[in-house]
């Protein structure tokens, strides 16, 4: 009985401690979804500055992010079902334009493309690491099988761009 009445004390205080930082519990919530996107965000962040080469990118921003919803993808995946929580419906949502202004700007100079065509690349192939993690939660897949078969998508998706590119400069040879 002692032991109860401790531990129900003891629930009082932390109920106590989390609203004198937050209005309510849904903040909470929704500061610890920020929180998480945040530190995805870091990582893949870091990974991409180390990159020596483009595919060295694609591959380390998308590893960091599949081990990360490897390890945290439940906890995201269902603070993001919370309405009243999240407004995005994917983890890539969270701060995706600076992320892909970023990306586009290394595309663009990486492959000589207009940042425009560099810029809806990147955008549209930032949805592929979404898709993944996705997959790879609910098949419980190989990791690195799904990091491999998306890192090939992505290079694939901006290779087909640059290469169509180049086919649309080469002039035709007069007979």
């Amino acid at each position: 009985n002692h032991a109860l009445h401790k531990q129900i004390n003891q629930l009082n205080w932390v109920q106590t401690l989390v609203y004198t930082y937050f209005d309510n519990l849904t903040e909470l919530l929704k500061e610890l979804l920020e929180q998480e996107l945040r530190s995805l965000r870091r990582l893949q962040f870091q990974a991409a500055e180390s990159a020596e080469t483009f595919e060295d990118l694609v591959r380390s921003v998308t590893h960091q992010y599949l081990a990360y919803i490897a390890q945290r993808g439940l906890l995201i995946e269902r603070l993001q079902s919370e309405p009243s929580i999240s407004r995005d419906h994917d983890p890539t949502d969270f701060g995706r334009d600076a992320a892909v202004t970023y990306l586009a700007k290394i595309v663009s100079r990486h492959f000589d493309l207009p940042i425009e065509v560099a810029r809806a690349a990147t955008d549209i192939s930032f949805g592929l690491p979404a898709s993944a993690g996705i997959y790879f939660l609910r098949s419980k897949a190989n990791l690195k099988e799904v990091e491999d078969l998306t890192v090939k998508m992505i290079m694939g998706s901006i290779l087909a761009v640059v290469n169509d590119r180049l086919k649309n400069k080469i002039t035709l040879k007069q007979t």
